[in-house]
């Protein structure tokens, strides 16, 4: 099975400086069908204005991953971590039994652009603990790029959840498959681009939820950039 969550089917936020789209319920957007799909909570698509952001705030029992699409975004949180992430890199943190962090765009000129993504953890009141790495384009180009999973394999960061994230970007004619387990669901996210999945055509935005079949069949129509999630 396929469903297409398309883009503007999204919640939307505008609080000025934040524009936030939101794949499923979150905050003030709240959709009793759009609750998550799996272990997968939240695909929220933020843009933040310049030198803005979320000041410190709390976190637990939550896995958080951070895509950086354009410019930087500043990092700090009570576990004494502090960085900058910028276009390429994931930033983890899991929350675990609880964190306070502060996110802001690092640039007082640009706007950053990034996915926030929310993952259930496989166990609760975990300690705390934040990782970040940077894939380049030929780590992900044509080829599906493992950058999270439960075990850290193939320089992946280690995250507590039976999932697999998967970063990809496809240039036309240059198409993938992927063949899921049994009993696993999977997330597909349009960063930017247009492909088919499984004779689907989706664009810029765009999510499609799968489950029980064989084969995904990826076959891009333009350059695109995708997120995968092999979820349990």
């Amino acid at each position: 099975m396929l469903q297409i969550r398309g883009s503007d089917e999204r919640g939307f936020a505008d609080h000025g400086w934040l524009k936030a789209k939101h794949s499923f319920s979150f905050a003030d957007y709240y959709d009793p069908s759009n609750m998550g799909f799996r272990g997968l909570r939240v695909m929220n698509e933020d843009r933040i204005d310049a030198a803005q952001g979320f000041g410190t705030h709390p976190h637990r029992d939550m896995e958080i991953i951070t895509v950086i699409l354009k410019g930087a975004l500043e990092h700090k949180d009570s576990m004494g971590t502090g960085s900058v992430i910028k276009p390429g890199d994931v930033q983890y943190m899991s929350a675990g039994s609880g964190v306070l962090h502060s996110e802001f765009n690092h640039s007082k000129e640009e706007s950053a652009h990034l996915y926030q993504i929310w993952i259930l953890p496989n166990e609760r009141g975990a300690k705390p603990r934040y990782a970040q790495t940077h894939f380049t384009r030929e780590h992900k180009l044509n080829k599906l790029c493992l950058v999270a999973s439960p075990d850290g394999r193939e320089g992946s960061i280690a995250i507590r959840a039976n999932a697999k994230l998967y970063s990809s970007i496809l240039d036309p004619g240059k198409d993938l498959s992927y063949r899921p387990e049994q009993n696993r669901g999977q997330w597909v996210q349009i960063i930017r681009g247009e492909l088919s999945v499984n004779g689907k055509t989706v664009r810029e935005g765009d999510g499609v939820s799968i489950w029980d079949v064989s084969e995904i069949e990826l076959k891009p129509i333009a350059e695109t950039e995708i997120l995968l999630f092999d979820l349990e």
